[in-house]
């Protein structure tokens, strides 16, 4: 009786142990996607989603091709941030008109089918390489973004 007693602990004890993983940040990107630049600048978009428990924080985006803002949209005006929450079994969406990732000073202007290779810093998780395709200038996603 006594040894159904300890095993039944060390299953809980397993079980403690994996929930609380599923409780940090489990983040991924979709829909990247840069507009072909017309100038050394260009915005870039995409889906950050996090099917953790935790909220986690994109703290900077860093690139090879030249100096990357993040920047956040409300009520019609653009202001540059340090950091954006990704919310806990939730997304932070780039996308036109919204929050987006400016890249300034480009070294050259990437062309359409070309990529552009970015990292995104998190405030939790380990940092993230994201290869970004280059699209059209007048390019719209199928999921709006």
């Amino acid at each position: 009786m006594r040894f159904a007693v300890a095993g039944a602990g060390a299953v809980l004890l397993l079980a403690g142990c994996s929930s609380s993983s599923d409780s940090a940040p489990a983040l991924s990107v979709g829909a990247a996607y840069i507009p072909q630049p017309v100038s050394d600048m260009a915005a870039g978009f995409l889906t950050i989603s996090n099917k953790g428990g935790t909220q986690d924080e994109l703290t900077s985006v860093t690139s090879a091709a030249g100096p990357v803002t993040v920047h956040e949209t409300s009520g019609g005006t653009m202001s540059e941030v340090t950091s954006l929450p990704v919310p806990a079994h939730g997304q932070l969406v780039f996308k036109s008109g919204g929050n987006h990732l400016m890249f300034e000073k480009l070294e050259r202007k990437p062309r359409q089918g070309e990529k552009v290779t970015v990292t995104l810093h998190f405030a939790e998780s380990k940092a993230l390489e994201v290869e970004i395709p280059v699209e059209s200038a007048t390019y719209v996603p199928k999921t709006g973004n």
